[in-house]
């Protein structure tokens, strides 16, 4: 759930749909006229989710990658999936809209490597190889199906760059449409090694059907964080989590859309900006005050803040409760923000795989992980 705006899109409101493109790849122009530099290689990440679709395209720059052009839109592939356990046809006419639009950005600006996958509603939906077969026939573009473990690895992937070396252990986590990673992880020779990972069926779209979270009810948010808290002791137990916080060895990292909302609600700013929320730290305190000010409103007056919008007006505050059930389980104390993901692990593995020796991006917020 990162959809979310830059600064160039300041004057627009928000959307649940955007493109950005980088426009900076031109032709030079030596002294005997037009030179002829080989196009960059250009790699394609698409990430079909519960409640939206995706696509990152870039290039390689340095040790990581410099993004070229982007694309989400909302398109509740998960609406309604809980009741038969079939993806419903306004869905899938939904979802194929938005993937023939990935699918021409793809060929448009000849991306030579790309991985298109499809995650925890394909995973759940009883029609989702019907479905995954007409996306190919219909459009030309092949998604594969991966698992909860694979959905775990491939995000860490993508955020590791904004873990802090000096400590041991990490708890990442992605609160997604239909699912839930919390990963367990530790330090090891050169990235940070998945120890453990607990998958949960629990998403912002799953419990938004499940309790009515359009209104401003206190007894359906503490029922929904109780509901998720029951889900994480043996987790924890199994891997003697809190044994290890309380030795101070342990950080947090969240990549989901509900957390940089929460990083920019606390923030105070009227508009999405990356660079202020990606390696943003925000204490518990924070995080509580920021959700106070979601949930202690109703839909009408949430969709009015800054950076919310009518979707997330919904959605976050499920996210929310699945936030504050993880950090009520594990307090740590604070947690690292990720815009980062699936998407971004997909990329840099494309490009590894090519020969391409890439580590990933630097933090867009600059602030540095200090050791709890």
């Amino acid at each position: 759930m990162k959809t979310i705006m830059n600064k160039s899109t300041k004057s627009k409101k928000f959307s649940d749909h955007s493109t950005k493109t980088d426009y900076s790849i031109r032709r030079s122009r030596s002294k005997y006229g037009l030179s002829r530099k080989p196009p960059p290689r250009m790699y394609g990440a698409v990430d079909l989710g519960t409640n939206s679709c995706r696509l990152l395209i870039a290039r390689p720059s340095g040790q990581g990658f410099r993004v070229t052009t982007s694309y989400s839109r909302i398109v509740r592939l998960g609406e309604g999936l809980s009741e038969n356990g079939y993806l419903s046809d306004s869905a899938m006419d939904r979802t194929i809209v938005a993937l023939t639009t990935c699918s021409e950005k793809l060929k448009s600006f000849s991306v030579i490597k790309s991985r298109s996958i499809a995650t925890e509603a394909c995973r759940r939906a009883k029609n989702c190889d019907e479905f995954l077969a007409r996306i190919e026939n219909r459009i030309g573009l092949r998604m594969e199906t991966i698992t909860s473990n694979e959905e775990a690895r491939l995000a860490l992937r993508g955020c590791q760059n904004l873990l802090n070396p000096t400590q041991p252990y990490a708890l990442v986590f992605d609160i997604g449409g239909g699912s839930t990673e919390i990963i367990w992880a530790k330090r090891g020779i050169k990235n940070f090694d998945i120890l453990d990972v607990l998958s949960l069926p629990l998403g912002v779209v799953t419990l938004a059907e499940e309790w009515a979270t359009a209104g401003s009810n206190n007894d359906n948010y503490q029922e929904m964080r109780h509901y998720v808290a029951l889900k994480l002791p043996i987790f924890c137990k199994r891997n003697n989590i809190k044994q290890k916080i309380k030795e101070k060895k342990v950080q947090m990292l969240a990549t989901s859309g509900t957390v940089t909302t929460l990083g920019a609600v606390h923030l105070k700013l009227n508009y999405y900006d990356r660079s202020l929320i990606d390696g943003l730290n925000l204490t518990f305190e924070d995080l509580d005050h920021a959700t106070k000010k979601l949930t202690e409103q109703n839909y009408l007056n949430r969709s009015k803040i800054p950076c919310i919008g009518d979707e997330r007006a919904e959605l976050v505050i499920p996210g929310c409760a699945i936030l504050e059930a993880i950090c009520k389980r594990w307090p740590v104390g604070k947690l690292r923000v990720a815009d980062r993901g699936l998407r971004e692990g997909i990329l840099l593995e494309l490009m590894f795989e090519d020969g391409i020796p890439v580590t990933g991006n630097p933090t867009a917020n600059d602030q540095k992980s200090e050791i709890i």
